[in-house]
């Protein structure tokens, strides 16, 4: 049994709003922003629906986390997503502040890691959690987008 409050239980969390947005067509990223255990914003991709390809999964959570909480900044708040950031998205957490990043499956073509990103230098990164359950919902995605092309 999972114990309540943990990176497992919070990425589950992630990994329902990637199948938010594999429902509506778009790429399976989810995304959660938790501060003292609670969560306090919720963000999948919208870049088809929006037509914006800055509407990733982290910054839907990123804005709406700053607009909960009042401020731009995100310290003390964990994001917890289900595929490593890219570059952008991980451009926009180095100035958000944020103070953990937990994310799932690694991304090597486009991730920040392999990129050479910076974080802001009191960001904690956790990576591989639940990574088999963030890469196996992208394989469904692109086999079924494959099969209806």
């Amino acid at each position: 049994m999972i114990e309540p409050f943990d990176d497992t239980y919070f990425m589950k969390k992630a990994l329902q709003e990637a199948e938010v947005a594999y429902e509506k067509g778009e790429i399976p990223v989810g995304a959660i922003v938790v501060v003292e255990n609670r969560i306090i914003a919720r963000g999948h991709n919208l870049t088809e629906q929006l037509v914006d390809v800055t509407a990733h999964a982290e910054m839907q959570a990123i804005t709406s986390a700053s607009n909960f909480l009042g401020g731009k900044y995100l310290q003390n708040c964990t994001m917890y997503v289900t595929l490593e950031p890219c570059q952008m998205c991980a451009g926009a957490l180095y100035w958000s502040q944020i103070s953990k990043i937990v994310y799932g499956a690694r991304d090597k073509e486009r991730g920040f890691i392999n990129m050479n990103t910076k974080l802001h230098p009191k960001t904690e990164v956790v990576g591989g959690v639940l990574a088999g359950e963030a890469s196996e919902i992208l394989k469904r995605f692109f086999i079924q987008r494959r099969n209806l092309n």
